[in-house]
């Protein structure tokens, strides 16, 4: 896999459209900010890092970030999209001034900047620029 943040936003989206309640994916850091920042803007109902066991004999166990998915009150989704905007093969980064709002102000932008992974908001808060992983409305 050489985009594992590709995968991650493919997996979520795909179990929303399916309407699962959960999400399990590879576990790693920026997976777990990213789950972090999904859940403090209302996207998901949470997250946690969950250790499997080991399948065959002689494996090690491995790390799945379980992501608990969140629907409205009559199944309406909470998210209608989610969308890569760097990737590997075109990295995309932004000044403080160039960070646009994602659908008026209605959706999320989530970068990585040098003060950590935080929304795009917060970024121009804090007045840093930096790598637009992806939007969430």
């Amino acid at each position: 896999m050489t985009d594992p943040i590709s995968d991650m936003l493919t997996r979520i989206r795909n179990a929303v459209a399916a309407k699962h309640t959960r999400v399990d994916l590879p576990a790693s850091k920026l997976k777990a900010e990213i789950a972090r920042i999904l859940q403090d803007e209302g996207y998901i109902q949470g997250y946690r890092t969950v250790e499997e066991p080991a399948l065959k004999a002689g494996r090690q166990p491995r790390q799945v970030i379980r992501i608990f998915l969140k629907y409205g009150p009559r199944g309406e989704k909470v998210i209608s999209g989610i969308e890569r905007i760097s990737r590997p093969g075109r990295r995309v980064y932004l000044g403080v001034d160039e960070v646009p709002p994602v659908l008026g102000g209605l959706g999320t932008s989530i970068l990585t900047t040098s003060r950590g992974v935080m929304t795009g908001r917060a970024a121009r808060k804090a007045g840093v620029g930096g790598e637009v992983l992806c939007n969430v409305w």
